[in-house]
């Protein structure tokens, strides 16, 4: 791509190839075009000055932002090991936009790769990074709140070189480590104590649920304020998944979610740490368990004692801590390799495709959105299409003087750009409130269809909001011409030229896309009901439409 091609966010950050998405929004790799001549040596801190980033958008209108506080927790991270620097967050357009360390896969990716059962020597050097993560968290007034193998991620290294011995040369002598773990999504992170007087928030009970159901702790599951036991109770229940492969709690079944949940908090209540040990597990992990669970509201955790539960698992076992992980004997023993094992990252932050892949879909996202645009229209819609199409928000977006311009696509290409939106997401069961909200779709989409008006631009100014309702919640739109009402529903009394026909004719094409949304979450719940299982909440797997 030439520099004069680029589309820029945070003054020098270029847009490239999408690498993610989620509830929260869309991912790109970028890349720092002030220091992409330089030489790549790094930094104090161990950061290569042209090393690629990860540019996150979230619609500026988002019902539960996320990407200020998760920057204000990088912020007061910055520069801890184990934890990507944040470059920069702003508004760009309708999205807000967060710029950040680009970082290999997640070890959730790494887990699918090694036919998901990690080794007891590859949890137990996984556990001991993890606790140190989560104390460094701990140790700076915060809680994490959302722990699960998806939000650990490590380095990129074995990525841009395939042969691993000389990764690992490369990586100690720029003082890094290519297996070093990383956390990154501190979206729902919260203080704990005041920075200043170390006063402890108090405990509470009747609390919303935060975080992911397979791994959160008990405590959270009856609605009790979290503090730091209920972080490493949940890295004690990631550490089992990653020894026995699943959960005994995976795959309840319940009327609805809130009934769900409460199965699973009541199963893992039952379930002593005991009972979770199979033959092959070591008795240390269960001791993990039960320290974990036997805290108080507002005790500080021994780090120290987890960490040698870990050291004490290795030695008895005759093993040692040397730095080799399952994933380093991965194809014959030169590790992961994304092009091989290749895998929807759909988490956050890791690049899970070969960049010339990217490339080649970037480039044919880019004619496609060029062969179906027939008209200009304002540069922040253009912008929310693209990313439903999986471009750059910027992409097509500059006139030849460097102008913002838009694209606007027909009813058709419109919907056809929903469904490969979707396509690429990934498969989840949706929510109760998509679910009831379907029948008030389909009715809305049953009188769009049933009332098609013909020659009106859709994308016309709203006009002057005079409107009463029906009691199916249709508009009966007063018209400022002749003071009339016109029922839009069906029969006469509509004028082509009126602007409120026009706005509300573009109301209806925007309810037959949500529509068609609902019915393709529905169609894919059914095919896959397994997926779902307790993957979450609607504000973390949903698709995004709550």
């Amino acid at each position: 791509m030439s520099r004069s091609s680029q589309h820029v966010v945070g003054i020098h950050y270029a847009v490239g190839a999408k690498i993610g998405e989620g509830s929260f929004g869309v991912i790109f790799e970028g890349e720092n075009i002030l220091n992409s001549g330089s030489s790549g040596r790094e930094d104090d801190f161990g950061r290569r000055p042209s090393a690629p980033v990860a540019i996150k958008f979230e619609p500026r209108r988002s019902d539960a932002p996320q990407l200020r506080d998760e920057f204000r927790a990088y912020r007061i991270l910055n520069n801890c090991r184990g934890i990507p620097h944040a470059y920069y967050f702003g508004q760009e357009g309708m999205h807000n936009v967060l710029i950040l360390d680009l970082l290999g896969p997640s070890l959730e990716d790494l887990f699918e790769w090694c036919g998901r059962k990690f080794s007891i020597k590859t949890t137990c050097l996984v556990a001991k990074q993890m606790i140190d993560r989560v104390r460094i968290i701990h140790e700076h007034d915060l809680i994490y709140r959302d722990i699960k193998p998806d939000n650990f991620l490590i380095s990129e290294f074995q990525k841009t070189l395939p042969d691993r011995q000389i990764v690992k040369d490369v990586a100690l002598s720029a003082g890094g480590d290519p297996n070093l773990i990383y956390m990154v999504d501190f979206g729902m992170a919260k203080q704990y104590r005041d920075p200043r007087t170390k006063q402890h928030i108090p405990y509470r009970e009747r609390k919303s649920l935060s975080g992911t159901a397979r791994y959160m702790s008990i405590n959270t599951h009856f609605g009790r304020e979290q503090s730091r036991r209920d972080d490493l109770e949940s890295l004690g229940h990631v550490f089992f998944y990653f020894l026995r492969g699943s959960l005994p709690w995976q795959g309840l079944k319940a009327l609805n979610n809130k009934l769900k949940y409460e199965k699973i908090g009541l199963t893992k209540q039952k379930l002593n740490p005991d009972e979770l040990l199979m033959d092959f597990i070591p008795a240390q992990f269960g001791a993990y368990l039960k320290y974990a669970r036997s805290l108080r509201f507002e005790e500080e955790p021994d780090y120290d004692y987890l960490i040698s539960l870990m050291d004490d698992t290795l030695h008895c076992m005759g093993m040692e801590d040397d730095g080799h992980y399952d994933w380093m004997d991965l194809n014959d023993g030169q590790g992961w390799n994304i092009k091989v094992n290749k895998r929807a990252n759909l988490h956050g932050y890791g690049n899970a495709v070969p960049r010339h892949d990217h490339q080649q879909n970037v480039n044919n996202n880019n004619a496609n959105a060029n062969a179906n645009a027939n008209a200009n229209v304002n540069a922040n819609e253009n912008s929310n299409l693209n990313l439903a199409q999986g471009n750059s928000p910027y992409v097509n977006n500059t006139n030849g003087n460097g102008n913002l311009v838009g694209n606007n696509n027909n009813l058709q290409n419109s919907n056809a750009a929903m469904a490969a939106s979707l396509g690429n997401t990934p498969k989840s069961r949706p929510h109760s409130s998509h679910r009831n909200s379907l029948t008030y779709a389909k009715q809305k989409l049953k009188l769009a269809n049933s009332s098609p008006i013909a020659g009106v631009n859709p994308t016309s100014q709203p006009p002057n909001r005079n409107r009463t309702y029906d009691s199916m919640g249709s508009h009966a739109l007063k018209s400022q011409t002749n003071g009339v009402y016109n029922d839009y529903r069906g029969g006469g009394g509509m004028r082509v030229d009126d602007p409120n026909a026009m706005y509300y004719h573009r109301q209806m094409l925007q309810r037959q896309q949500r529509a068609q949304q609902h019915q393709q979450l529905i169609q894919r719940s059914q095919e896959d009901e397994g997926l779902y299982e307790d993957a979450g909440f609607c504000s973390r797997v949903c698709c995004g439409w709550c």
